[in-house]
């Protein structure tokens, strides 16, 4: 998993969206702090990671974590790592961990993203959803 963990960092902190992809499983599924249901499938995620590279400013990972934790659709254990960030999204400053679950052969299979302050998480989330939005991925928010 370490190695995984290692090639994902590097992705990440590239904008590399084709390395991120032969990361992750056909069936990847990602928890999201701003939406209650996960993104699933791997063009989802894919998507969405596009998004988010283009949204986040200063984004640094700043410490890593490993161990086993219980996947969230109540899964077994899963070996498990954590990786925790800074970084700065529609003017403010973000502070959250990634926590990669990963399948037998070592790729990602399930990721929940964590953020704080909340205040944080919705600007994150306007962002994000304005990006899907240009990007096609979701329908355009109307306006009200």
């Amino acid at each position: 998993m370490q190695q995984t963990v290692d090639r994902f960092r590097a992705a990440v902190e590239k904008g590399d969206l084709a390395a991120l992809e032969e990361l992750f499983t056909e069936d990847i599924r990602l928890w999201s702090p701003v939406k209650w249901t996960p993104f699933e499938g791997r063009p989802a995620v894919l998507g969405l990671f596009g998004v988010l590279l283009r949204t986040f400013e200063d984004f640094r990972y700043t410490g890593r974590f490993e161990g086993a934790a219980e996947t969230g659709a109540g899964g077994p254990d899963s070996p498990s790592a954590i990786l925790v960030f800074r970084a700065t999204a529609g003017g403010k400053q973000i502070h959250g961990i990634d926590l990669l679950q990963f399948d037998d052969e070592g790729r990602v299979k399930e990721f929940t993203v964590m953020v704080r302050p909340q205040s944080a998480v919705h600007a994150l989330g306007e962002a994000v959803l304005a990006g899907l939005a240009a990007d096609g991925l979701v329908p355009a928010p109307e306006e009200g």
